[in-house]
């Protein structure tokens, strides 16, 4: 696998190295001591898929607090998807900046988010999945996010808007001032 950090420390691009034929490819998209190694946790705990049937489709941005803050990788086994992560971490250099990245089934790309981190995505294409695993169990009480359409952070969506959840519309406004992040580390803290 190959790793490239972002413009947001701790947030990559993971690419997989692949073993080619005429039969198609081979590729290992998980390695605990490849991720361990370079500091990212490696204890995923839980696997999820995400199922859009429509192009336009809006999920996020999704974050879960501490004591039960996660770290994600993320990909998109069919379809392809804009995935945007954006750092929350107050005292972070980078707070509040995001990087939006394309995620394709045919690109096998991952993105890992670490902890800390916001994260959603907008499908490209109709029938898009994806998938992701997470360091952390899901706790409800500690589920929160931001507006896809917050102008504290004027996230750039590819396509129009067509399909989004009532909960993801409702998220308040981003007020800098007041956001704690819960505890969650800044960048340069515990990984």
């Amino acid at each position: 696998m190959r790793f490239t950090e972002t413009t947001l420390p701790g947030a990559f691009l993971v690419e997989l190295d692949q073993w080619v034929d005429d039969r198609g490819f081979f590729a290992r998209s998980w390695c605990r001591r490849e991720f361990a190694a370079r500091g990212l946790n490696a204890d995923f705990v839980q696997c999820n898929i995400g199922f859009s049937r429509h192009a336009g489709t809006l999920r996020g941005i999704h974050l879960q607090l501490a004591p039960h803050a996660e770290a994600k990788l993320v990909r998109c086994c069919r379809g392809s998807i804009h995935d945007v992560v954006v750092d929350l971490r107050p005292g972070s250099p980078t707070f509040r900046q995001w990087i939006g990245t394309e995620l394709t089934a045919d690109n096998h790309r991952m993105l890992y988010v670490p902890e800390g981190f916001g994260h959603g995505y907008q499908t490209l294409e109709d029938d898009t999945e994806i998938v992701y695993q997470t360091s952390e169990y899901y706790h409800a009480a500690h589920a929160t996010g931001v507006r896809y359409d917050d102008p504290a952070f004027a996230f750039r969506w590819p396509l129009t808007v067509t399909r989004i959840s009532d909960a993801d519309r409702r998220w308040p406004s981003f007020d800098p001032g007041t956001w704690t992040g819960a505890n969650v580390e800044p960048a340069g803290g515990a990984p």
